[in-house]
């Protein structure tokens, strides 16, 4: 059964972390990737990471403070989130990219399954 499923979103202060888990049953073979959408605004690319692992991509935005990693046998990809800003607040969700052309380029109209998101609110 195709099926993505996000968690792991909550309230954290600036400076925390997180770490989101998405179930992606089924789509093991795929790049899988995680955007994000702000208040107001479009979705936007955060990190990508191939079906074996093996390449991983990061919008300038989160390098160095955000970690995206897959477990196959298990089905999970998870994003692991440190130095979370306020402008990292928004609904995270976690989309497969079928045909190997989006997730890596953020191209977001390009990705072929999405979950429903999981909020992620970094606030004092």
């Amino acid at each position: 059964q195709l099926q993505l499923v996000e968690s792991g979103g909550g309230l954290v202060q600036p400076g925390g972390s997180l770490r989101l888990s998405c179930a992606a049953s089924g789509f093991t073979l795929y790049d899988i990737g995680w955007f994000r959408q702000a208040p107001g605004k479009g979705r936007e690319g955060v990190s990508c990471i191939s079906s074996s692992g093996g390449s991983t991509n990061y919008a300038d935005s989160v390098k160095g403070r955000f970690t995206i990693s897959r477990d196959n046998a298990k089905s999970m990809v998870y994003l692991q989130m440190n130095s979370l800003q306020p402008e990292d607040t928004a609904v995270y969700y976690c989309g497969v990219d079928a045909y190997g052309s989006s997730c890596m380029r953020f191209v977001e109209s390009g990705m072929d399954y999405w979950g429903k998101g999981t909020l992620v609110t970094v606030s004092s």
